[in-house]
């Protein structure tokens, strides 16, 4: 019982931490890297498309992302997508190929951006504390139905609690280091 509990809690902060990954992920730094176009969805003959199905994103240099497209029709519509992304992008197009060019970032849109990572990492932190409160509320509801003794109830909570200690550890050391990411120049 107390194991189930245990292994749902740290599989659904596993999954909180994944998500915030890919959040900080979407938001750049001066640096090029494809992770910065893959939540891009380009309308194709009428149906949304991950970019990812129809092109093939690589970084150029330091600032500037390639894109080449598998169907030559649809390079205009990727060039669409990625400006009415709002990314602060304006790609180019030289014949079969889409390049990006990451304009470098401003002190002021920095300071912007490290904001939004804080953000998104105290939603993860709500997120596992919320995790941690459910888990103690059914480790609690197991005592009353007198499933568990108090003291295991106790054990587990103590368990529970590391856990979400763990969890926020690994939290701030990835925001520690966006933000490095993003004030170096």
């Amino acid at each position: 019982m107390i194991n189930d509990i245990l292994k749902d809690a740290k599989s659904r902060m596993q999954k909180s931490i994944e998500a915030l990954s890919a959040e900080m992920a979407k938001i750049r730094t001066g640096r090029a890297h494809p992770s910065l176009l893959e939540h891009i969805t380009v309308s194709y003959y009428g149906s949304d498309t991950p970019l990812q199905q129809l092109a093939n994103v690589n970084v150029v240099d330091a600032r500037t992302l390639g894109i080449m497209a598998y169907d030559k029709g649809s390079i205009s519509d990727i060039e669409k997508a990625i400006m009415n992304a709002n990314l602060g992008l304006n790609p180019v197009t030289a014949g079969e190929v889409i390049r990006v060019p990451l304009p470098p970032l401003t002190e002021e849109r920095r300071k912007d951006l490290i904001k939004i990572v804080k953000g998104e990492a105290e939603m993860a932190r709500v997120a596992i504390r919320n995790i941690r409160r459910d888990a103690i509320t059914s480790c609690k509801e197991l005592v009353k139905e007198k499933m568990i003794t108090e003291d295991e109830e106790r054990k587990a909570e103590e368990d529970i609690q590391k856990m979400t200690d763990q969890q926020i550890a690994v939290i701030d050391k990835n925001l520690g280091h966006k933000e490095a990411e993003m004030l170096e120049i």
